[in-house]
């Protein structure tokens, strides 16, 4: 790469780095660091443990948010200097350093840009993922199993706590279903375009004549809602039934009917949740989920006749959107922004920020079009 190509990218990344800047607002973020500061160190902050954590969570967020722009720029204003020390030295090794910095400065600038395109009504939620076993029998349950795997390890690389809700075991291998949250700022912004209908083609560990199997699983991403828009469930309209959990578990979970699933009767919505070992906590984690479903159902049927115009329905996330081939050969693609990557290996233990950015990306253009 000759000099003017690096002050040309150079002059580039600075020019997005502003333009984040600009839409972070920092001068406005610090402030809330300080609003939210003054907020933790409220001595009885800890009696309301849910609004604590809240706080807390927002603010070591804005925090880490605030570092990581001040550290990128710390960064590219170094850039210059560590090239012409490298060409003064005359130092091979030292150039290849600084273009390996270039490169990574860039990427994590592009990271950077896709999160400041998150600025949908909700995306600044923590998110409810669900993901169903489809077509494809006893393979589709593995398929939804590797899914959870696939999603828990990303959130783990991105150090985003998660909790399992419920899980719903097949009899020979893998799950029919499991709902849990992602308990992250932008979780549902981020993780909204995985939502749909994910198509795994391998041989069949399950085929004793090592033949192709074709199998499917769904997944439904909807934001946790706020406490002010709960949804009100008159008691006629639910029906609980407690059972005894099932699964891996402690002792006391498996021993008491602890588990609590609620049916919501003028829907058929049906929740689960096996998590905790008291039945009360279950049942109110159980409704928090129920009230979250209610009230993507509501914004569903308020939006049914502006997606109907564009050809957007949800009903559209439910096609393929992502292709998983092991056999022939290794490749994942997106159906929609035909992000590919031979990597299948990586890309089932968590490395999904490629298809995740270019899908942020790509509904991006879908709106402004």
């Amino acid at each position: 790469m000759t000099s003017t190509e690096v002050q040309e990218r150079i002059a580039a990344m600075t020019t997005v780095l502003g333009s984040i800047e600009t839409v972070l607002d920092l001068p406005k973020m610090r402030e809330s660091i300080e609003d939210l500061e003054s907020q933790a160190s409220v001595p009885d902050l800890w009696d309301d443990q849910e609004y604590a954590q809240q706080i807390t969570s927002r603010l070591s967020f804005v925090q880490g948010e605030v570092r990581k722009f001040e550290a990128l720029s710390r960064r590219l204003g170094d850039l210059p200097i560590l090239f012409e020390l490298a060409e003064d030295e005359g130092d091979e090794a030292a150039v290849a350093e600084a273009l390996k910095e270039l490169e990574d400065l860039d990427k994590a600038i592009a990271e950077l840009e896709v999160r400041t395109l998150l600025a949908g009504e909700y995306d600044a939620r923590e998110a409810l993922i669900t993901i169903r076993a489809e077509a494809g029998g006893v393979d589709a349950a593995d398929w939804a199993e590797m899914l959870l795997r696939m999603y828990a390890r990303y959130c783990e690389r991105h150090h985003w706590p998660i909790e399992v809700y419920d899980t719903s075991y097949a009899e020979e291998a893998g799950i029919k279903s499991a709902t849990f949250a992602v308990k992250a700022p932008y979780a549902y912004g981020t993780l909204s375009v995985e939502q749909g209908t994910h198509r795994l083609v391998r041989i069949s560990p399950f085929d004793n004549q090592g033949r192709r199997q074709t199998s499917f699983a769904g997944v439904e991403v909807i934001p946790v809602i706020a406490q002010a828009e709960s949804v009100d469930i008159p008691d006629d309209d639910l029906r609980v039934d407690v059972y005894r959990s099932s699964g891996p578990g402690g002792q006391g979970v498996n021993t008491t009917d602890s588990a609590v699933r609620l049916t919501h009767l003028p829907t058929g919505i049906v929740v689960s949740c096996q998590n905790e070992r008291s039945q009360l906590q279950n049942r109110a984690t159980a409704m928090v989920v129920l009230q979250a479903k209610l009230l993507e159902r509501r914004r569903q049927e308020e939006r049914a006749t502006l997606d109907a115009l564009k050809a957007e329905t949800s009903g559209s996330w439910g096609n393929q959107m992502r292709s998983y081939v092991l056999h022939p050969y290794q490749m994942v693609k997106d159906l929609r922004t035909e992000t590919e990557t031979g990597n299948t290996s990586g890309v089932l233990d968590g490395e999904i920020d490629a298809f995740i950015e270019s899908g942020i990306r790509w509904r991006m253009q879908r709106g402004a079009a």
